[in-house]
């Protein structure tokens, strides 16, 4: 059996890496606030049919889930250095293709442009698990809360780029809507030099190398695939009731003659209450408990369902519907996330991870396409008020979760 690694330098290694991830996850971010407010608004204008607005964010959330078990598997085999990196170089060349669909009018090209940008967002999912790869049992929570609190930066200063991006868009000739992408340009580049150089040592590989070293304290960690499942769901069902009722949102607004700059602080807003108060739910789900906080989080949804479907007429309480939507997604995806984590013998855990970073996506994905048809058919208050139904799922399934 080989000499156990310094548990000194092994907690070193972990706040770098942690300090490293959170860099990734705030230049990512500013990739996924320009998608999440502009894709919908492009989508309607590219496509001309205002129905087919959700497929823009559909498609990003396709790309993802498609990516999902692809990048787990190079994690498992390289790395999450290799992993991370490919992923946001396939989520740069996404913009670039977005751009060009744009001046083309080409709606095909757009979705795949949409799509590819998507595994941008899967890079910041398995980031997230990243963070647990040498985490302590007492603080896996607040080390992952951390790395997703970092995309707050980002993805907050992202929609409020829009009106300069647009008007530097405008002095270089660029297609309409699209100049704020050159931000997401930037940021991608960034990224993808940050994990090429600082996520040194990789931690997946050296957890692997601890555990090998500590097998006998591992043998005391059964694997718990009932809890697992109830994670996976109650992390990819948050995420779905999320994505389905945001992505409707800018369109909501449009219709009610919100501005750009109003549909921006929207959705800054709204993409704050999903990770500025994440340190808060992780440590919550560490002294607490996993499924505590994971109802917490349906609680917070449930209130936000509420707000936007009955104040559909008021702009401001819209916002504050959004926000309490952020919020419970926070909470459920952070709780979920650390459950999923620690039920999982060490050996699963990137094969689980990538299972429920697909299930996450493709929740996503068809909670957008469905919403779209939903909000032709009973509105935007209808769309909150059906999304209920997914959040009664989780309570009821919810004492599967819990760790025996």
């Amino acid at each position: 059996m080989a000499a156990p690694l310094d548990a000194a330098l092994l907690a070193r290694i972990q706040r770098r890496t942690v300090a490293t991830l959170a860099g990734g996850q705030i230049l990512g971010g500013i990739g996924f606030g320009a998608t999440v407010s502009l894709g919908a608004l492009l989508a309607a204008d590219i496509s001309g049919v205002e129905e087919l607005s959700g497929l823009a964010v559909a498609a990003s959330t396709l790309g993802s889930a498609l990516l999902a078990i692809p990048l787990a598997r190079a994690a498992q085999q390289r790395g999450r250095r290799l992993a991370l990196t490919v992923g946001m170089a396939l989520a740069l060349v996404g913009v670039i293709v977005v751009i060009a669909a744009a001046g083309l009018r080409s709606f095909p090209l757009l979705l795949v442009g949409f799509a590819l940008t998507g595994v941008g967002q899967t890079v910041n999912l398995q980031s997230r698990f990243a963070a647990t790869d040498l985490a302590a049992d007492a603080t896996r929570g607040r080390d992952l809360s951390l790395v997703v609190w970092a995309t707050t930066i980002g993805s907050v200063s992202g929609p409020n780029l829009l009106g300069a991006g647009e008007w530097i868009g405008e002095r270089i000739g660029m297609p309409p809507l699209t100049g704020p992408f050159l931000f997401s340009l930037a940021a991608q580049v960034l990224v993808i030099a940050l994990y090429l150089v600082a996520l040194r040592p990789d931690p997946l590989l050296l957890a692997r190398e601890r555990d090998a070293s500590s097998a006998g304290a591992l043998a005391d960690r059964p694997d718990r695939p009932r809890a697992a499942r109830f994670a996976i769901f109650a992390v990819a069902g948050s995420h779905g009731v999320m994505a389905s009722v945001m992505s409707m949102t800018p369109v909501h607004l449009g219709h009610h003659g919100a501005s750009l700059q109003v549909v921006g602080l929207t959705i800054s807003l709204h993409v704050a209450g999903m990770y500025a108060l994440s340190p808060v739910f992780g440590i919550l789900a560490d002294r607490v408990g996993r499924v505590p906080t994971v109802l917490g989080g349906q609680a917070l949804l449930v209130a936000a369902l509420l707000v936007a479907s009955f104040g559909q007429d008021d702009t401001v309480l819209v916002t504050v519907g959004l926000v309490l939507l952020g919020l419970g997604w926070s909470a459920s995806t952070v709780a979920g996330s650390a459950l999923l984590a620690e039920s999982t013998a060490p050996p699963l855990r990137t094969r689980r991870q990538g299972r429920s970073d697909l299930a996450m996506s493709l929740a996503g994905s068809l909670g957008a396409v469905a919403a779209g048809a939903i909000l032709g058919q009973i509105g935007y208050g209808g769309l909150a008020l059906v999304a209920l139904a997914v959040v009664a799922a989780i309570v009821l399934l919810s004492p599967a979760g819990r760790l025996r």
